[in-house]
Order: structure tokens, then C-alpha cells, then sequence
């Protein structure tokens, strides 16, 4: 879906915490006449681990674990196939006091370095990727988050990007904490 606006600023930018995480955050905003703008909000992460490359995959691969990682989900079952390209998996989370269910299915699995999960439902299609380097004696860890709102639930795409800093701080604190438990 692409919005028709008068004008288009994009904002990018990116900043490093004290504790080595990246986040880049991009947002389009209405304002150039004649544009079309993708309204997807998305945000990257990335921070280093103990766990080793083949451990942070298969970690990562199985997405059940969300349960554990991510600050949103309250359940997340594999609903079909055997953990590799095509398994499904149904995710319950609560976002920003709402309750959400939205079905993913795991598009690419490249091992050791590469996970992408598509999640759908009827107003949103989201893109959960990792991206899994060695480096020293463990991991960095590049997480993408990006999403698409569709219907009514277009209106929350600000709002979404809004809360994605604060979403992603708690996300990425959970997770290096799971993944170093690996190590």
C-alpha cells in the first residue's frame, strides 16, 4: 500500500547507546506534492553476544522462543512444519495495551547467519530478520524489525514508530540476556 501525499521528508538516524547498541530509525512524513510514501515502520538493532554463531541461529530459527526474548509476546507455538523454511508459528503479544495474534512463517533460513520470519494477519504484515556474525568469542546480532499496517490500523503507523526506541531497548536487553545464557 502507498500513500499519496503533498510532500515527503525522510528522517534517518542513527545513534550508539552506552552499552554498544546501534538503532537506526527511519520514518517518512507527509509533505511533498506529488510522492508516494511506504508507510512502514521499521527499526535495526545491533549488539553483540556471548553465544556462539550456530547457537544464536538455532536460537533464533526456533521462534517460540519469543516467548522468552521478546517483552510483547505472551505465546508463541509452532503450528506447522519441523523448524526449518515454511514452519509456522501462531504469535499472541500484547502491543500498546492491545492484545494481537499474527501468524509467521519462517521465509529464509541461511545457517549460520540469516533468519526471516514474516508475520500476517488481516491489517499487518511484519518482517522480523537476524542477521548473525562472528565476532571474538560470540556474536553480533543485527535485528530488523519492520512492519505494515494496512485498513484502519494505517492510523497506528506513527505511533508504532514512535514507541519503537522504547520497544527496542527492552527487546534487545531480553534478547542478548537469553542469548548469553547459551554461552
Amino acid at each position: 500500500m502507498t500513500w499519496a501525499v503533498e510532500e515527503v521528508r525522510v528522517v534517518f538516524f542513527a545513534m550508539t547507546t552506552n552499552i554498544g547498541q546501534t538503532l537506526y530509525i527511519s520514518t517518512a512524513r507527509t509533505g511533498d506534492r506529488g510522492a508516494s510514501v511506504d508507510p512502514m515502520p521499521s527499526i535495526t538493532r545491533t549488539f553483540t553476544t556471548t553465544a556462539a554463531p550456530d547457537a544464536a541461529h538455532a536460537y533464533l530459527a526456533d521462534f517460540r522462543n519469543a516467548e522468552a526474548w521478546d517483552p510483547g509476546t505472551r505465546t508463541c507455538e509452532r503450528t506447522g512444519g519441523d523448524g526449518g523454511v515454511g514452519t509456522t508459528y501462531r504469535n499472541v503479544s500484547s502491543f500498546l495495551g492491545r492484545e494481537v495474534e499474527v501468524d509467521y512463517t519462517t521465509t529464509e533460513l541461511v545457517a549460520p547467519t540469516y533468519v526471516h520470519l514474516v508475520g500476517t494477519n488481516e491489517q499487518f504484515e511484519g518482517h522480523d530478520v537476524f542477521e548473525v556474525r562472528a565476532a571474538g568469542a560470540g556474536s553480533e546480532i543485527t535485528y530488523t524489525a519492520r512492519m505494515r499496517f494496512s485498513g484502519l490500523a494505517v492510523l497506528a503507523s506513527p505511533v508504532v514508530q514512535a514507541y519503537l526506541p522504547v520497544l527496542a531497548r527492552k527487546t534487545v536487553d531480553q534478547l542478548r540476556s537469553c542469548l548469553d545464557e547459551l554461552a
